[in-house]
Order: C-alpha cells, then sequence, then structure tokens
C-alpha cells in the first residue's frame, strides 16, 4: 500500500510512531496468550501467529481508538488481542476446510501435524481469546459471541450452494460479510468503544469497518480476473480454475444475453482444462460484469467514507479514508 511499516496508510508522522509502538506491544501480549502449559500446544498454537501477517484487526483496534478520549487505555490493547486471536483461530479451521498446505508461506497446521491438531490448536485460541474477552466485561462478551456466530455461519455458507430461488450474488455477499466483514467492523467498534468514544462514533465506525472489510475481498475477486501475474504476484484465475464463486463470475452469470452462452457453459463448472481456463478468463475480463463490479466495490467504499463524516478532520480520519480509496482503487 505505501511505505509505511503499517498495514493501514497513516501520513501523519506522530501518529505512525504511536501505533508501531503499540502494535509492538501488541505483538508480544500475542504471543504470551498463545502459550500453554505444555510446549506441543503451544508450539501448534503460534505456529501461525508467529509466521507473521499484517495485523490489520488490531491495527484497525488501535486506529480507532484514536477517535476517542482514552485511547490508551488497557482494554484497547485486550481488544486488539481478542480480534487477532479470534482472526488467527478461524485461519487454523479455514486451512483444515481448504485442504491448504501453505500460509504465509509456511506449512499450516493440518500439513506440519494433522487436522485434528490444526482443529483444536484453532479451539484453543478461541478459547484464549475468550478468557480475555471476559475481562472487557458483559457488553464485549456480548459483541464477540455475535461476530463469532456470524463468522461461523459465513464459513458454514461458503460450502453450501444458495437455496432454491435465493439470489446467488446476495448469497455470496452474506458470506463475505460474516467471514471478513463482521470482525474487521468489531475491530473498529472495540477500539471506539474502550477509548470512550461517542456511541454516534462508535457505530459509523462499526459500519465502516463491515463495508471496508468485505469490500477489500471482493476487490480480490476482481484482481483474481483482472491481474497478471508478473505484476500481482499471483496466478490469475485461481478462484476460476478451481469453480469458486466470486463477485465479476456471480455477475457474469446473472446475464441473459444469448452471446455470453459460451462463457456461462465454461463457468458452470470447475476449468481443469489451461486451454478452457484461458477461453474462460479472456471472456470474462472483457464482459460488462467486470466493469459491474468494480463499480459495486467503488460504491461500497465511497459508503465507507461518508460514516466517516461522523469524525473530526485530521490524521485518524485521513488514514480511514485513504484506506478505502486505496481498496477502491485495487479494483479499478
Amino acid at each position: 500500500m505505501t511505505d509505511s511499516p503499517l498495514a493501514l496508510p497513516v501520513v501523519d508522522a506522530a501518529l505512525e510512531q504511536r501505533l508501531v509502538g503499540r502494535l509492538t506491544r501488541i505483538e508480544e501480549l500475542l504471543e504470551g496468550h498463545c502459550r500453554s502449559r505444555t510446549p506441543y500446544v503451544t508450539r501448534a498454537a503460534t505456529h501461525l501467529m508467529m509466521a507473521g501477517g499484517k495485523r490489520f484487526r488490531p491495527l484497525l483496534v488501535l486506529l480507532a481508538s484514536e477517535v476517542g478520549p482514552h485511547p490508551e487505555a488497557d482494554e484497547v490493547e485486550t481488544a486488539a488481542c481478542v480480534v487477532e486471536l479470534t482472526h488467527v483461530a478461524s485461519l487454523y479451521h479455514d486451512d483444515v476446510m481448504d485442504e491448504a498446505a501453505l500460509r504465509r508461506g509456511a506449512d499450516t497446521a493440518n500439513a506440519r501435524w494433522d487436522n485434528h491438531v490444526a482443529i483444536l490448536a484453532g479451539d484453543f485460541l478461541f478459547g484464549r481469546s475468550s478468557e480475555l474477552t471476559a475481562d472487557l466485561g458483559p457488553d464485549a462478551v456480548r459483541i464477540q459471541a455475535r461476530t463469532f456466530t456470524r463468522l461461523v455461519e459465513g464459513q458454514i455458507l461458503e460450502t453450501v450452494k444458495p437455496e432454491p430461488g435465493e439470489d446467488p450474488l446476495a448469497h455470496y455477499l452474506e458470506v463475505v460479510a460474516g467471514k471478513t466483514g463482521s470482525l474487521i467492523a468489531t475491530s473498529a467498534r472495540y477500539g471506539a468503544m474502550f477509548a470512550g468514544a461517542r456511541e454516534e462514533v462508535v457505530e459509523a465506525l462499526s459500519a465502516y469497518g463491515e463495508i471496508v472489510g468485505s469490500a477489500f475481498q471482493l476487490s480480490d475477486d476482481i484482481l483474481d480476473i483482472a491481474s497478471e501475474s508478473d505484476t500481482s504476484g499471483k496466478t490469475p484465475g485461481t478462484d476460476l480454475r478451481e469453480g469458486v464463486p466470486t463477485l465479476p463470475v456471480l455477475m457474469a452469470q446473472a446475464s441473459t444475453d444469448p452471446a455470453d452462452a459460451r462463457l456461462l457453459e465454461l463457468l458452470g463448472r470447475p476449468l481443469t482444462d489451461d486451454a478452457e481456463h484461458a477461453e474462460a478468463l479472456a471472456l470474462l475480463r472483457a464482459h460488462p460484469a467486470m466493469v459491474q463490479a468494480r463499480d459495486y466495490v467503488l460504491g461500497q467504499a465511497a459508503q465507507a467514507k461518508k460514516l466517516l463524516e461522523v469524525l473530526d478532520p485530521g490524521p485518524v480520519r485521513e488514514a480511514l479514508e485513504s484506506f478505502a480509496d486505496i481498496v477502491a482503487n485495487r479494483s479499478a
């Protein structure tokens, strides 16, 4: 995104320095929270946490706390640990469901050990997250429970097809909001809430987090089709090859134009044949669904920025607005 060591675009030097210092403290706390009485459990539970990551969610907690009168409150640090522990725990379960072998350049827990260890390591981290949430009080427990419910529901819905008569795109957007948007929304909520921000600010930042978090995933969908491997570092059309529904694919599948018959035929199955995969990729890149998908993400980013009008002008608001712009421009 930028040359900043942070996963969010912070241009104010004083704010950046403050966030970097606090995030270092969060890193130390996370390592401690992953530790067990036994070395074996500790190795499994710290495996993905120590593999790194952008720490976007705890950073958002810290940044959102800057809008309140008490950004240095102990509860803010605790909340930052809660959201990252929850996120990393979900990755263990994701990797089992996806039968993934690598995560963040390292062996997944299920590849290094087995599915049972991976699932239970994730459960261990969920347990740690719950312990910390209990220290934050009943309101936080309720928020965390609702967030966790939505996250798991999103993961389940991702594995099933839409119900008869259900809009496939609406189904997919619900999956993304649950799996990705919900925890990012809670991250922003926690930061503002535990720093003592006004209720209207807490609600606005929570809504912002859900929209931007979901839009970030949707922009990835577009990049999966539009990007070239030499510029993005990713293999284009990976989701397309595996038959995974994404925003532009679902928008294209809604077409009733007879000219799209060949594309719709290809999109109706996993594309294991290289020639058919290349054909589908070319047809999809030229399809109006790509413009429609980009317009949707741009609209979401604009909506997120509108919510920030409740904040006073300054470096925090600028950073959040810039992030929404970056999400939009990734797909443009």
